[in-house]
């Protein structure tokens, strides 16, 4: 979805990640159930929540036939990241398989905003894929065992082979921002310009105790924050380093600003 992730641009940044959501288990409670009623009550009435799917936006009524028509006996979430901006506000991003009677299974991507209101928490902004039957395959964008030497030195031939430039992104698999600019880099309006010309090479620093010399020789400073980047050309020169933690809140920036960043280093 083109705006996935940037719908929220005005909240204050995420504190952190965490492991578990009291408004989304609530959510998922009441989906269970499948009474329309309830789970219409979950829904914010001042302010208005903002409810986004692939088409554009859609109104409560849609989405509450949406979520009840699944008909879901089940819901797990395979993949949850949750934070949160200040208190009374939570952010969850997450994907939920759900099953229905007859045992078949349904994927969603969801991203959704949850405030605590004098009457319990209410969802303001909610924006999903569509449900598909086959689930999209994980990506571990900073696999523990991953050669980054190695991998930087493949990038740099293929660039070489492609007239490309190299990409390095450094981070981690605990960074919610990492994930958050690893996705951004697959939207619709950025994916295209990202394949054409750069080789992307995840660079995964553990828990600061990983790949160390690599930040050191790309001058991208650690006290400055994950998610960091590095571009270079198909020579191994290096063209930009971040040095004062630009893409640490990831969440916060703006598209247009990754699409113009990308746009400035990408080949001639």
């Amino acid at each position: 979805m083109k705006r996935l992730f940037f719908v929220l641009l005005a909240l204050v940044p995420l504190c952190s990640a965490q492991t578990s959501s009291v408004p989304l288990d609530q959510w998922k409670n009441v989906l269970l159930t499948g009474d329309a009623g309830s789970l219409r009550s979950l829904y914010s009435t001042k302010p208005a929540p903002r409810l986004l799917i692939p088409g554009g936006q859609t109104t409560v009524e849609e989405d509450l036939a949406f979520w009840t028509g699944l008909k879901v006996t089940a819901i797990d979430f395979e993949t949850q990241l949750t934070g949160q901006p200040r208190p009374g506000l939570e952010q969850t991003i997450f994907t939920a398989k759900l099953t229905d009677a007859q045992g078949k299974n349904l994927y969603v991507s969801v991203t959704q905003v949850w405030q605590q209101q004098p009457d319990g928490w209410r969802l303001v902004v909610e924006e999903r894929t569509a449900a598909t039957h086959l689930q999209k395959a994980a990506k571990e964008i900073y696999p523990p065992n991953a050669n980054a030497h190695a991998e930087i030195k493949e990038a740099l031939a293929n660039a070489a082979k492609s007239h490309k430039r190299v990409l390095l992104v450094f981070g981690a698999s605990w960074c919610y921002d990492c994930h958050v600019l690893d996705l951004a880099f697959h939207r619709d309006d950025l994916a295209p310009v990202v394949e054409k010309n750069y080789e992307v090479v995840h660079v995964d620093i553990g828990e600061g105790d990983k790949n160390q010399d690599l930040m050191k020789q790309y001058q991208v400073p650690m006290d400055k924050g994950i998610p960091a980047i590095a571009v270079l050309d198909a020579d191994g020169k290096l063209l930009y380093s971040q040095k004062n933690g630009e893409f640490e809140k990831a969440r916060s920036l703006d598209s247009k600003a990754l699409l113009a960043f990308l746009n400035q280093w990408k080949p001639s």
